[in-house]
């Protein structure tokens, strides 16, 4: 991050501070996400902000907000964990958190998962909705049956080239830091068309069990595929999977016993590059998309 662009904003008055995140915010941050019931651990803390730069609102000491972006390359960015205490909501702390965040995006395209309480901030600089995100959890109640094996497989270490190639079809980013750090956490299927890879799914530990995505297919049943091999594994343990409405996949999600408990408004800023035909069914979550 271009730290010149980053600046501390501080308040005399209430001894506020937005400060560049670092380990030693990570139980504040933690604490901050119990109360708004998100389910990060502190691991899942750490593990996203290896991948970005985030932001810290300290009052004398205490982590009372938080903001991160994760960059894509030099045309792309998500944006996400963006949290303020209820003590001090209503005095333009998110909005500085968020400027702030923009500024050290510069020029490039940014995502980002929106609750209906930020919309009306991200409307007002530049982001428009593009999509709802569907988040579906719980205990997987019965068993899934994989695919055969000559429809998704393990990945090999050698797929990681057609993997990258496809989540730049999917996405329009080049995630290539994410992918191997996903990778290196998570079990990979792939699904084979031709015996080619034509899509991929990675799931890991994550939150209260399991997250399932990204999930990178060319079509709903062939991502259907993918997630079955992954849930296959998966009977009786906590599953998270988010995927935006347009999917498809919610109803059958709901089918297997996994009901959606909430949404998200997707908005972007700038053009999103999707080439295709490869499509992202799912998030690795809502922050790091």
């Amino acid at each position: 991050m271009d730290t010149a662009a980053i600046r501390d904003v501080k308040n005399a008055a209430d001894e506020v501070a937005i400060v560049p995140f670092s380990d030693r915010h990570l139980p504040g941050a933690h604490k901050l996400s119990m109360a708004l019931s998100w389910p990060y651990r502190v691991e899942d803390w750490a593990f996203a902000l290896k991948l970005g730069e985030g932001l810290a609102l300290e009052q004398n000491g205490e982590v009372v907000g938080t903001a991160a972006w994760f960059p894509y390359g030099e045309d792309g960015a998500t944006i996400g964990m963006i949290i303020v205490s209820n003590a001090l909501q209503g005095r333009g702390y998110g909005a500085r958190l968020m400027d702030a965040l923009l500024s050290a995006a510069g020029s490039r395209t940014i995502l980002l998962n929106a609750t209906a309480e930020g919309k009306a901030l991200y409307l007002r600089r530049g982001f428009n909705p593009v999509g709802t995100i569907h988040q579906h959890h719980g205990i997987l109640p019965g068993r899934v049956d994989a695919p055969p094996a000559e429809i998704v497989r393990p990945m090999a270490v050698s797929d990681f080239d057609a993997i990258l190639k496809l989540d730049r079809e999917a996405t329009g980013f080049e995630r290539r830091p994410l992918l191997e750090q996903l990778l290196a956490v998570g079990e990979t299927d792939l699904l084979l068309q031709d015996g080619e890879v034509a899509g991929y799914a990675i799931s890991r530990v994550w939150g209260r069990g399991h997250v399932v995505g990204p999930v990178v297919a060319p079509g709903a049943d062939e991502a259907r595929h993918l997630v079955a091999a992954a849930l296959s594994r998966l009977e009786s343990r906590f599953v998270r999977i988010d995927t935006d409405v347009e999917t498809g996949l919610s109803p059958w999600l709901e089918s297997l016993g996994l009901p959606m408990v909430s949404d998200a408004l997707v908005m972007v800023r700038g053009t999103l590059h999707k080439s295709g035909p490869a499509q992202l069914f799912a998030l690795s979550n809502q922050s790091l998309n």
